[in-house]
């Protein structure tokens, strides 16, 4: 019953970009739930979830019913605040499970981390979005980062902290989904680069595919 539900759901939270609400380019808050957290049983601890989960899909479910937004988290981490006081440690995928609050980068660290343990053949990796600058409470806000895997030769992007539980695509490209990821927001991408890695000091040489985009 459980992979029933799984798979019922998670074809319901496949959409295209062009198939969703536009947010709201002033906030980096998510928008709605894709999921409802009491109608599906998952594993009790982390450890069991890499035992039991398959596929994206069944991470993308959980990541819907359980993450939080952490707009404090993502003040400390903005980059002004970044210049001035150093950053903070990304949670790690473990620890995220037993509390799943954080901000972008947090999320997509889990799904990319966890996907590659379950489905190394997903070719998982991270993407980061530099936007036009976006200014919070006095402080800048540039960067996004996403999850995006590979699956019979199309792109699929999910754990994103601005619509958890939903997966964008297929892609025939990545610059394919930038252009509606543009739209969705409704904010001028700058540049997005594929990842190996989430970690500043690995960015120079874990980078896969690097464009800036131009309005």
């Amino acid at each position: 019953m459980h992979r029933v539900l799984v798979a019922v759901v998670a074809v319901v939270a496949t959409l295209g970009c062009n198939s969703a609400r536009a947010a709201d380019p002033l906030s980096e808050a998510p928008g709605e739930r894709y999921f409802d957290p009491t109608k599906v049983e998952f594993p009790s601890t982390y450890v069991d979830a890499l035992r039991v989960w398959k596929t994206a899909l069944e991470i993308n479910q959980w990541i819907g019913a359980s993450f939080e937004y952490d707009s404090a988290r993502a003040m400390r981490l903005s980059e002004t605040q970044r210049l001035l006081a150093g950053g903070l440690p990304i949670h790690k995928p473990d620890d995220f499970f037993s509390a799943p609050r954080g901000i972008c980068v947090d999320l997509s660290r889990f799904a990319v981390e966890t996907l590659r343990t379950i489905a190394p053949q997903s070719r998982s990796s991270y993407l980061m979005i530099e936007f036009a600058p976006l200014s919070v409470a006095g402080n800048t806000l540039r960067r996004h980062w996403l999850a995006m895997y590979v699956d019979n030769g199309s792109y699929f992007f999910f754990a994103d902290s601005k619509r958890p539980g939903h997966v964008a695509g297929p892609y025939q490209s990545v610059p394919e989904f930038i252009d509606d990821y543009a739209k969705y927001r409704g904010r001028q991408i700058i540049s997005f680069r594929e990842l190996d890695s989430f970690q500043r000091k690995t960015r120079a040489l874990a980078g896969k595919q690097t464009r800036e985009v131009r309005p």
